[in-house]
């Protein structure tokens, strides 16, 4: 039995010793034809490729869906479902540089001989933003192709865009609307007192109008002073453009109501017509129309429409490699808070970390910081500006290019740079500190709920449920007043100006880019290809590539976070729960006080944070 047993194990042994050199042949002759693979790919004349087919010529179509941001928000899986079970539909973000990138790539790509703006999915957008799409729309047409904008209702944003068309088309029954800029917010004073809640206010600006809305019932005359100013100026800046455009009067796009009234009687209450007749459309046509127009100005595509490739695929070969040579470009868009970002939001530890790897590599030279912020926590932003010294003192320099909004801290974050660029429409200054405190002790009393104790120091039971002590509010209104005070001696210091200058300008005043230019806050004007040119300018060099800083997702948060992006485009839990536009549109008013509530975060207690700096009517 010992022996048989013995015999039987031999065999296995020799079964097993054949099996594992069998893998190794298989291996080893696997790694050898790899290797004589190379070695007559790099060796042997090769024949001449093959000539690739031409590509069918066919129009880009801009559908662009959804808004239009300087970098997409990291959104946890968790709240993508969530905002979808309770009706609150997901947007699909469009990265400005992303559409401005193909329209550009389109218009040198042979194979694409127009371009179709067809944007009545796409949300109301800064005029900055829409006037740098508009400058690639602008050298698209430069090269001779044929730009049409077709369309059933034109939002202002959309219509904007569509002005820099050749040829714009609409529906029948359609509409232009153009209801120009305001500044609105929801005021909660009478509601804080009727709910015995006590809003504790320290500031420091005659124009600081963020914490109105929790002491006033209505926006004070100093604000909306202020705020006449720039809104003015954005809407002059937008008629011009579009006028020009249209070749149309600009009394055209700003009618009087009586005037109004008389065009729109006159072409019995017809909006359709009343737009084709103030010069603002060209033709009105059905869908099937519009098809049949297009599919003779760009190609059928053998059915019933016309050759196109939408944005959302078009897909340029691009083999370009980094250059020896860098310049970095950081975006930081949305409230600044203290630690690190989350959805829409600019962290502070985030974008400095983002900052100090542009100053530890050695490929790059310069930095293109990209700010479009309201501002925020005001140690977030030193946290953030402490970076942008650390990069001057290592040799190199920062260029700021403003977006639609930088200010407040998104001025603070930009003082110290080498160049600040904005855009007349950029919205920047606010120059001032607040702090904000809510207690809630008469509420609870009025259930019988109170606070009491004893602690070692006069510090020790201050808290949201209890009454705050007067001189713990003399305390926190004279670092208000030394936060303000350092916010304009810096500014001075890194602008050259004196601080009886910076505090004339300043009290949380803003200002559009261009009058900003004019006070000393910005040094010229120019849009994010000027900046780069600056910064190439700055540190001496001409062959460079982009290296746009991003901190990555994980691995198991990139494959969690598409799984979850493509189960909810499959099972449409949009279509679960469905309220009506209008509670849509209050819960989203109400959403967005919350939000900016819940970004005051500063460790200090101190913000330097614009609210009206948002100019689309909630």
């Amino acid at each position: 039995m010992k022996t048989l047993l013995k015999f039987f194990g031999t065999i296995i042994k020799w079964c097993w010793k054949g099996l594992s050199f069998a893998r190794q042949l298989v291996l080893n002759l696997l790694f050898i034809a790899v290797l004589v693979g190379l070695y007559f790919a790099f060796t042997m004349e090769h024949e001449a490729p093959a000539v690739p087919k031409q590509q069918p010529q066919r129009a880009l179509l801009v559908d662009i869906a959804g808004p239009i941001v300087e970098k997409q928000r990291r959104m946890h899986p968790y709240d993508l479902a969530t905002r979808n079970l309770f009706g609150q539909q997901v947007e699909m973000e469009n990265v400005l540089f992303d559409i401005v990138d193909q329209i550009r790539a389109a218009a040198k790509d042979n194979s694409i001989n127009g371009l179709v703006l067809s944007l009545s999915d796409m949300s109301e957008t800064s005029l900055t933003k829409l006037r740098y799409i508009a400058k690639a729309i602008n050298e698209f047409k430069a090269t001779g192709k044929k730009v049409v904008a077709i369309g059933g209702h034109y939002n202002q944003s959309q219509y904007y865009l569509a002005s820099y068309a050749d040829e714009i088309l609409m529906a029948p029954d359609g509409a232009v609307l153009l209801r120009g800029y305001g500044t609105y917010n929801l005021y909660f004073k009478d509601l804080l007192e009727k709910l015995d809640i006590t809003t504790h206010v320290f500031r420091v600006g005659t124009y600081k109008s963020f914490v109105e809305p929790y002491i006033r019932t209505g926006m004070s005359e100093q604000a909306k002073e202020a705020s006449a100013v720039w809104l003015n100026q954005l809407w002059g800046a937008y008629v011009d453009d579009v006028a020009n455009n249209r070749n149309i009067p600009v009394e055209t796009l700003s009618p009087s109501t009586e005037t109004l009234l008389e065009n729109l009687k006159a072409v019995n209450g017809d909006f359709a017509k009343l737009s084709q007749s103030m010069g603002l459309v060209d033709e009105l046509l059905t869908r099937q129309q519009i098809r049949s127009r297009l599919s003779g100005i760009y190609g059928s595509d053998g059915e019933d429409s016309f050759n196109y490739v939408s944005i959302y695929d078009y897909a340029p070969l691009d083999f370009s490699l980094p250059k020896a040579e860098q310049i970095a470009v950081v975006v930081a868009s949305g409230a600044i808070v203290d630690g690190f970002e989350s959805d829409g939001t600019i962290g502070g530890d985030t974008t400095a970390a983002l900052l100090r790897e542009a100053r530890l590599n050695n490929a790059v030279k310069a930095v293109v910081l990209r700010v479009d912020s309201p501002g925020g926590s005001a140690f977030a932003s030193e946290v953030i500006r402490n970076e942008v010294e650390a990069l001057k003192e290592a040799g190199k320099p920062v260029v700021v290019s403003m977006s639609s909004v930088a200010a407040s801290g998104g001025y603070w974050i930009s003082t110290s740079a080498n160049r600040i660029l904005a855009q007349p429409t950029t919205i920047t200054g606010s120059i001032g500190i607040f702090g904000i405190l809510t207690t809630f002790e008469d509420a609870l009393a009025k259930y019988g709920v109170y606070n009491d104790g004893i602690g070692t120091t006069p510090f020790a039971g201050v808290g949201v449920t209890r009454a705050l002590p007067e001189f713990i509010g003399d305390i926190m209104q004279l670092g208000i007043e030394n936060g303000y005070q350092r916010f304009i001696s810096l500014v001075a210091s890194q602008r050259n100006l004196s601080i009886e200058d910076v505090d004339n300008i300043a009290q949380g005043r803003v200002w559009t880019g261009y009058d900003a230019m004019k006070r000393g806050l910005v040094d010229q004007m120019g849009d994010f290809d000027d900046a780069v040119a600056v910064a190439a300018e700055l540190a001496n060099i001409d062959d460079y590539s982009l290296n746009w800083m991003e901190e990555p997702l994980s691995p198991a948060e990139q494959f969690i976070y598409d799984l979850m992006a493509q189960t909810i485009v499959a099972l449409e839990l949009d279509q679960a729960v469905k309220f009506p536009s209008q509670i849509n549109m209050l819960t989203k008013s109400v959403i967005a006080e919350a939000n900016q509530l819940s970004n005051l975060n500063d460790p200090n207690g101190q913000y330097a944070m614009c609210p009206n700096c948002s100019y689309f009517e909630n």
